[in-house]
């Protein structure tokens, strides 16, 4: 991947402390990762779903000994707080917005993943373009442009983020069920490697030799390692890596993520 060193300035996010003696089993119900396992300093990404399986908010966790801190976007922060609020019933859980400078560091595309974030202000922030382009590199759906609440976590990479071994989670069935028969839908976000030198349009429509309408553009940018290069829903029907897909008048190859190779 490329070496260029990305810092992202987090200073917009919302940051939410929750404590209370039932923080842990009720923030565990909620999410998609196993939140009782996580020790004081641990840092984990997850996801909220509704009860149908579809996404509500991507959000990092980070525990304390006296509490666990969420952290998201900030067009995620209504409704995660919300959701969560909502769920409080006899819970002994209280929900407090913070105020926190935070950043990250990717050095690589899968440290778009699994970079722990830095609560200090950011030292020399990337621009958003830079940001944005390791951003696709690495496969990472945004929330809003790449995925939305009608979309399951099984049709892009988010499903990295979903532990099938832990306890009960708002819309665990239906994601069980999906895994159970191969964890597959009709379409996946996937990546795209277009011939040359121009951005793909976001929102063009893609074709595959078997389906005239097989899916459409998402996120594009110009990589310096891969050129073209694209996140894209793709019909189950060209998913598979290296099928050729048409955008407009140009070929494009579909690439598993993160993007890899040359």
């Amino acid at each position: 991947m490329s070496a260029e060193v990305i810092n992202v300035d987090q200073s917009g996010w919302r940051h939410i402390v929750v404590t209370g003696d039932d923080r842990v089993r009720f923030l565990g119900g909620m999410v998609t990762s196993n939140i009782a396992t996580m020790a004081d300093g641990d840092w984990l990404r997850t996801l909220m779903l509704s009860h149908k399986a579809r996404l509500l908010s991507i959000f990092d966790v980070h525990a304390f000994a006296d509490h666990l801190l969420v952290s998201c976007a900030p067009e995620l922060y209504e409704t995660t707080f919300e959701t969560l609020d909502k769920h409080i019933v006899m819970d002994d859980v209280e929900l407090e917005e913070a105020s926190l400078a935070m950043h990250t560091v990717w050095n690589t595309a899968e440290d778009v993943w699994t970079a722990r974030p830095v609560f200090a202000d950011c030292p020399t922030p990337s621009s958003v373009e830079a940001v944005e382009c390791r951003r696709v590199e690495a496969g990472m759906p945004k929330f809003g442009v790449d995925v939305s609440d009608a979309n399951f976590p099984f049709e892009s990479q988010l499903v990295r983020l979903v532990d099938y071994q832990k306890g009960c989670f708002t819309g665990q069935e239906p994601v069980a069920r999906v895994h159970a028969r191969g964890g597959g839908g009709s379409k996946r976000l996937c990546g795209l490697r277009a011939q040359g030198t121009e951005l793909l349009p976001v929102g063009a429509e893609l074709s595959t030799a078997e389906k005239p309408k097989a899916g459409r553009v998402t996120s594009s940018v110009i990589s310096k390692e891969f050129g073209s290069i694209a996140l894209a829903y793709v019909h189950k029907s060209g998913w598979e890596e290296g099928s050729v897909v048409t955008v407009g008048d140009r070929e494009a190859t579909v690439a598993s993520l993160p993007f890899a190779g040359s």
